[in-house]
């Protein structure tokens, strides 16, 4: 199960904060280089000091013909050739001071929905004797924090304990 969390993003800041940005428009050298590099990197240490990375994915969709230009199957002219260009695209946020660029969509409901959790949280944890992370795995896959999250269902607007009362049975 999934969750959506969404942000805006303010590009304006970048400029005022001077953030060091990378874009690519489209599937070509320069991209497939520059993600060759950071998949041969064999540490969890940045290969580059960009704050913020945009333009094509490097997806699911084509790692095995990355893998096969990296292993020398195929050529780099047979990888951009071959390359099916569908419509895609990310902002990759590298850095702290990047993360800045971003506000929150929905900060109240946000906030909410975020309270509600950490109560629902420390009752789950003192009610069924369990520590934080079983307490997290509980509340987080389930079906009510599904509702919870869905702001059409619009129960951010009930009391804690009403979506608690909900979990438990669930849980039962």
């Amino acid at each position: 199960m999934g969750v959506v969390t969404e942000f805006d993003f303010n590009e304006n800041i970048c400029h005022i904060m001077k953030l060091n940005v990378l874009h690519f428009d489209d599937y070509d050298e320069k991209w497939l280089e520059f993600v060759v590099q950071n998949r041969l990197n064999d540490t969890e240490q940045q290969t580059h000091d960009y704050d913020i990375i945009e333009g094509p994915v490097a997806d699911d969709r084509i790692t095995e013909q990355i893998k096969d230009y990296i292993d020398g199957i195929i050529s780099k002219e047979k990888f951009l050739n071959d390359l099916v260009h569908l419509p895609s695209h990310q902002i990759c946020f590298c850095t702290i001071q990047s993360l800045q660029a971003l506000t929150l969509s929905k900060p109240i409901i946000n906030s909410k929905i975020r309270h509600i959790g950490s109560d629902v949280l420390q009752a789950l944890m003192t009610d069924y004797g369990i520590n934080e992370i079983e307490a997290t795995d509980k509340f987080y896959t389930s079906n009510t924090y599904t509702q919870l999250a869905d702001e059409t269902t619009e129960f951010y607007k009930k009391d804690w304990t009403e979506i608690y009362e909900l979990l438990k049975q669930e849980l039962n």
